[in-house]
């Protein structure tokens, strides 16, 4: 069962709209797909996409580091001392974790096969079936208000809605725009994206909590590093405080915890570098009592479904963000994970449940 190639291709797909958060604006999604094959003619697959400001990857730099660095050091290895492999591909570059998680979930695509088991069964199988939320990218308050209507209107009764831009009052304006349009069942949760100042944001929290807009949760209100300001947001609101861009590695998760920054936690492949080290962070969390989120970047089905497997396999995993498939105009892969409105499902199908990739395999 030794690795007998790495192989990587570059993929783009328009979205049907741009996405718009206080970081970035995206009208196409790149990633780099990877395929490794072992000797028996098994293949697993992987998805990097590029997130410039958030790890700092490129498309060039995740084919280079997959292509120079990861490849050579896997390839001849034996998938069933997978331990030394992951040991290997984290410590042989710093950072680069989309990259890593790529090759990181094509190894455990292979594991799954190998034990005849859909993913989220080989990690651990806690749900098979979860439902994911859909983002509102930020705009002017009545744009924002149709997106939300629409969604709901298509079955999506949880929105992810992204603020952070201009000053906090025009953020006030949106969401009590989208809370009019939708009315008061659906679930409303806001990420701004590290947008807001600490004391900008409990002004912003507390006149939300004070407006009833029933707000679920608030990601990352502050910037990524200032965890004392984290801690702050957390300490002086009453609605729950998220952790997002601010949660890379374990030792991101363990201080965390440590200093009660946060009471949640966002946990991205892209930002851990894979399944890997992710499931380092869910036993962190549950150790705790600390409840989960797992997203994604702007990702295809592959690297998305992925976070999917992990997500259902874990049971303090209680919170989804997986629409960024839905947002694309095409999709490229035969099998995976299935959409049924904000419904997602696996299929019984060893692995991934991949059975192929347009212009791929």
């Amino acid at each position: 069962m030794k690795i007998q190639s790495v192989d990587t291709y570059k993929v783009a797909i328009s979205l049907k709209n741009p996405f718009k958060t206080a970081l970035r604006t995206v009208n196409v999604a790149e990633a780099i797909y990877i395929k490794i094959t072992l000797e028996n003619g098994l293949y697993g697959v992987g998805e990097a996409p590029p997130t410039h400001v958030i790890t700092g990857e490129s498309l060039s730099s995740i084919q280079f580091a997959v292509e120079e660095v990861f490849a050579p050091l896997i390839i001849g290895s034996d998938l069933h001392s997978y331990e030394r492999l992951f040991h290997r591909l984290h410590h042989s570059m710093v950072g680069n974790t989309s990259a890593k998680a790529a090759v990181d979930m094509a190894i455990y695509d292979l594991l799954a096969q190998s034990a005849n088991l859909p993913l989220y069964q080989y990690l651990g199988g806690a749900k098979n079936s979860i439902t994911t939320d859909y983002t509102v990218s930020v705009n002017a308050p009545e744009m924002m208000a149709l997106d939300a209507k629409k969604y709901v209107q298509d079955g999506f009764h949880t929105l992810k809605v992204k603020v952070g831009i201009g000053e906090i009052k025009e953020d006030i304006l949106r969401l009590e725009a989208i809370r009019q349009a939708i009315g008061p069942n659906p679930k409303i949760r806001i990420d701004a994206n590290q947008g807001w100042s600490a004391k900008g944001a409990v002004k912003a929290i507390r006149e939300m909590e004070q407006r009833g807009l029933g707000i679920e949760f608030v990601e990352q209100p502050v910037p990524a590093h200032d965890l004392a300001s984290l801690k702050y947001v957390t300490d002086h609101t009453l609605t729950p405080i998220m952790a997002d861009e601010s949660v890379f590695s374990i030792y991101d998760a363990k201080e965390i915890v440590e200093m009660r920054a946060a009471d949640m936690m966002n946990i991205k492949l892209m930002k851990t570098g894979g399944i890997y080290q992710a499931l380092k962070l869910a036993a962190l969390a549950q150790s705790q009592d600390m409840i989960c989120m797992v997203g994604s970047m702007i990702e295809t089905k592959l690297g998305v479904g992925a976070a999917a497997h992990f997500a259902a396999s874990q049971p303090n995993v209680e919170y989804y963000d997986f629409d960024a498939p839905l947002m694309l105009t095409k999709d490229l892969l035969r099998g995976g994970i299935q959409y049924n409105g904000a419904h997602i499902t696996f299929s019984n199908t060893p692995g991934l449940g991949i059975d192929g990739i347009e212009g791929i395999c």
